[in-house]
């Protein structure tokens, strides 16, 4: 496995924490989330919703936000060109909550795709501005398939949806362990296990987030690449699939979170960005926030570096 530990790589126990994204019809896409998805409304005025998990709905948990909304209806929509978000990914504890979302897409919405990633299952559904939506389980990392080095091994298989679905059938009539949350909802761990964004270059990419933020880079191909700290098999993707070109100045992805354990793993990453801000041949632009850093790179994106 990668030597996580090294001065130049993310803290191994980095996560994604929130993502945030710009919409015309604020109504219309809570609800998305909050009836397909199975996230909880935290907050909501007239211009922005935050969702996520606890809350009203479970008063002994603090509430964990994980979606940013925010009504932009100025603001144009994606261009065909633009670079920015592929899908946003939520991850579920079991096959058995994995199951219940399906249940919700079949019941509410559509279901665009269903794949077996080896270490992962995974169902993909847009939201009702385009904007993409991965829901999956993790497998335990014991049964992760692996090469030589340790990298987990993924692949894209037909998934098996029927067995995902007996899974919830199982547990609600008892004969698998219920998740612990809301009828219609995720459970309350469920989390945003990675970002995956359309670039429109991946040595442009990597500049940012493996040589400044200091991810590990996983599996790789052409015109992917997967990056990750701590062994996983992915905290971010980027692809050049659809030959996006230009930045991301539309709606859809407004940032997201990078979280840190500690302001000694925040400033570890602050003093790597530092140096690849200097290098003339790098487009990225680093500020000062209240509780981190905010990094836009090439493409336009926001990423925002802060510590627990």
């Amino acid at each position: 496995m990668p030597d996580d530990s090294r001065a130049d790589r993310l803290s191994p126990d980095a996560r994604i924490g929130r993502v945030a994204l710009r919409v015309a019809d604020l109504d219309e896409t809570t609800a998305f989330y909050r009836d397909v998805v199975g996230l909880a409304v935290l907050d909501r005025d007239g211009d922005a919703a935050v969702l996520g998990v606890g809350g009203a709905e479970a008063a002994d948990r603090d509430p964990v936000p994980l979606l940013v909304l925010r009504r932009d209806p100025d603001r144009p929509e994606r261009g065909t060109t633009d670079a920015g978000l592929f899908h946003a990914a939520f991850r579920v504890p079991s096959r058995a909550a994995l199951g219940a979302a399906l249940g919700r897409v079949r019941e509410r919405w559509r279901l665009d795709g269903a794949s077996d990633h080896l270490v992962s299952e995974a169902l993909y559904l847009d939201d009702p501005e385009g904007n993409g939506v991965e829901i999956y389980r993790d497998r335990p990392r014991g049964e992760w398939p692996a090469d030589d080095d340790g990298t987990p091994r993924m692949a894209t298989e037909p998934l098996d949806i029927e067995g995902v679905a007996a899974a919830a059938e199982a547990a609600d009539a008892g004969d698998a362990p219920a998740d612990s949350s809301p009828a219609d909802r995720v459970p309350f761990v469920t989390d945003v296990g990675h970002v995956h964004l359309e670039t429109a270059s991946l040595s442009a990419f990597e500049a940012v987030y493996v040589d400044g933020i200091g991810f590990e880079v996983g599996e790789a191909g052409p015109d992917v690449r997967f990056v990750a700290a701590g062994g996983y098999h992915h905290h971010l993707a980027a692809n050049t699939w659809r030959g996006r070109t230009t930045p991301a100045t539309g709606r859809g992805l407004a940032w997201f979170e990078v979280v840190v354990p500690d302001a000694a793993a925040l400033d570890a990453v602050r003093t790597r960005l530092e140096a690849v801000a200097a290098d003339d041949d790098v487009d990225v632009a680093v500020a000062e926030r209240a509780n981190g850093l905010a990094v836009t790179d090439a493409d336009g994106i926001e990423v925002r570096i802060r510590a627990e």
